[in-house]
């Protein structure tokens, strides 16, 4: 059996990137992404993304949520940034998410940590 969006929660999502070296934490601001680490505030698209893991509420479908494993380019840590998105998104998370410098599809390494095929 595979996991789908709305199968997987988001604290075993956030462990499976912490056990693949993501540990730093990464926030959505009003002015772009606060790294925990160096504490410093840098663009979306200055963040180096390695992996984006959509998750949907079982519950609720409105619970959209992306995780994003990425670099900070300030200190280099790698760390997890978790964003709504979707109707109920709070306006400064939909806003990095918009700004995130996405790898294409082709560019992909491979299934984001603990992420199964669909």
């Amino acid at each position: 059996m595979t996991a789908s969006p709305e199968d997987t929660g988001l604290l075993p999502v956030l462990r499976d990137f912490a056990a693949a070296g993501f540990t730093a934490d990464l926030m959505a601001t009003e002015g772009g992404v606060f790294c925990a680490v160096c504490r410093s505030v840098s663009a979306p698209e200055d963040l180096l993304v390695h992996w984006v893991r959509r998750l949907e509420g079982a519950s609720d479908p409105a619970d959209m949520l992306a995780v994003v494993g990425a670099t900070c380019r300030g200190c280099g840590s790698d760390g997890t940034l978790v964003l709504g998105f979707g109707p109920d998104a709070d306006p400064a998370e939909a806003d990095v998410l918009g700004a995130l410098a996405l790898p294409p599809a082709s560019g992909a390494v491979g299934r984001a940590p603990g992420e199964t095929p669909l």
